[in-house]
């Protein structure tokens, strides 16, 4: 067995990056060897699609920061933020500085939902407006909210978020960490009616309990569903506790009145989505009625249906993007991989070069998932480095020197510590208070990141 001394560089600072080099630093250790760990994010900030990825109403998820920040600030992992692999350090100079480079930079476009009309101009996808919403530096600063009905096509939590932010009335997001941009243009909506299709039925839905409670506490909002769609619906009958609670909870807001809110958001189940319809515009969709097959699956019943409305989101989930210099599954948009070994077109681990959470097996699961995924890459990364199966680094020097001779305005953790600071700086002070105020403009993170961590 080779002693373990290790410099393993990570691409991706979002929870799976994240988790990936806490569970790496304990491994070696307990081994009783040494590692040296950089997290490299092409964003100014860490922490991937927590900040950038989850509503802003939705503390209790962003919870999980907390403890991503506790890893960071423990110091066993470098913070190396504002770096975008293939533009300013390829893989191959990664792999000549250190015995092995981890991949785990996510999914972050939106899967395509291939029916006609999906392109026409009201016609978005879901990521878009959640990194809008979530005041991602390479989202557009405006977003056209002129729509009074809007077709939010997906059922689960993405699709879910999308539906309760458009339903929402801005004056409830105010005491969050919502931009102010983003803050402007939710109080201008003209978003009256959000209708929310599934081409299956409420016991099927990929919701979360927590995401549909709250989705009926939002104020000012009457939830509308349909008995049409109630048929096998029992929570007797349910495969899972957590299933049972949902319909619990759905089959209760069938008894529930209209109270006349200026706003409606429509649940429908049962409605495979055929083609999105307009001229210049959308202007409709056309569904079919489907039922269950008998299979665990649906099948059309020949009944169609056109429901009016002038925007659409497709929330039908997310699709990797290729890292240069990797190899690349366009048709599941994952790096192909054998447990996290990265394998060539032949199926041959490609040495020193692995990947973990959803650029690995797809944009599946929840946080939990990605801390056992991340177990299994790391246990493979330990065992090839236990073997000497890891060629060791030929390039002399940090890579931050590298960077510098590139002038590349890279971050750090104290930068980050300086743009948390202040944010929350810009909360406090705002006329409703709030935890904090994103800075959008990737120039100005990096800017106060940069002064407030005395990088020259």
């Amino acid at each position: 067995m080779t002693d373990l001394n290790l410099r393993v560089a990570i691409v991706g600072a979002g929870p799976a990056g994240v988790y990936a080099g806490n569970i790496l630093a304990n491994a070696v250790g307990e081994a009783g060897g040494t590692v040296a760990i950089d997290l490299f994010d092409s964003l100014p900030a860490p922490y991937g699609l927590i900040r950038y990825g989850v509503a802003p109403d939705h503390p209790r998820i962003k919870g999980i920061v907390n403890s991503l920040h506790e890893m960071l600030d423990a110091g066993t992992i470098r913070f190396l933020g504002n770096v975008e692999i293939g533009r300013d350090v390829t893989i191959d100079e990664l792999q000549e500085r250190y015995d092995a480079v981890i991949l785990a930079t996510g999914a972050i476009r939106d899967a395509a939902l291939n029916i006609p009309g999906i392109d026409l101009p009201g016609s978005h996808g879901a990521a878009e407006f959640v990194a809008w919403y979530d005041g991602h530096p390479e989202a557009p600063s405006d977003w056209t909210l002129d729509a009074r009905e809007v077709a939010v096509i997906g059922n689960g939590n993405v699709a879910l978020d999308v539906a309760r932010v458009l339903a929402k009335h801005a004056v409830d997001l105010r005491p969050t960490e919502i931009p102010d941009n983003v803050l402007a243009g939710l109080e201008a909506s003209a978003v009256t009616d959000v209708h929310l299709f599934g081409r299956r039925g409420p016991a099927d839905i990929k919701f979360t309990p927590i995401e549909l409670r709250e989705l009926g506490e939002v104020p000012n909002v009457d939830i509308i569903v349909h008995e049409e769609d109630f048929a096998d619906a029992d929570p007797a009958n349910a495969s899972n506790n957590q299933l049972k609670v949902m319909l619990r909870i759905l089959n209760s807001w069938r008894t529930r009145e209209e109270t006349g809110a200026t706003r409606r958001l429509h649940l429908h189940f049962y409605h495979l989505p055929l083609e999105v319809r307009g001229e210049d515009r959308v202007e409709s969709v056309r569904f079919e009625r489907t039922e269950p097959d008998g299979n665990g699956s649906v099948r059309g019943t020949g009944e169609y249906r056109e429901i009016a409305v002038q925007q659409v989101y497709r929330a039908v989930g997310y699709y990797g993007s290729p890292v240069p210099g990797a190899p690349f599954d366009a048709a599941a948009g994952v790096i192909p991989n054998a447990g996290g070994r990265v394998v060539a077109a032949s199926g041959t681990p490609i040495g020193g070069l692995y990947a973990t959470g959803w650029i690995k097996r797809g944009p599946v699961g929840l946080i939990g998932h990605t801390k056992s995924d991340a177990m299994e890459t790391i246990e493979h990364l330990v065992a090839d480095a236990s073997a000497g199966l890891l060629t060791a680094p030929v390039a002399t020097g940090d890579i931050t020197e590298l960077l510098d001779e590139r002038t590349v305005a890279f971050t750090t953790w104290d930068g980050w510590l300086a743009l948390d600071a202040h944010e929350r700086a810009l909360g406090a002070a705002h006329v409703h208070t709030r935890e904090r105020v994103k800075v959008v403009p990737r120039d100005e993170q990096v800017e106060i990141s940069r002064a407030g961590a005395l990088i020259s």
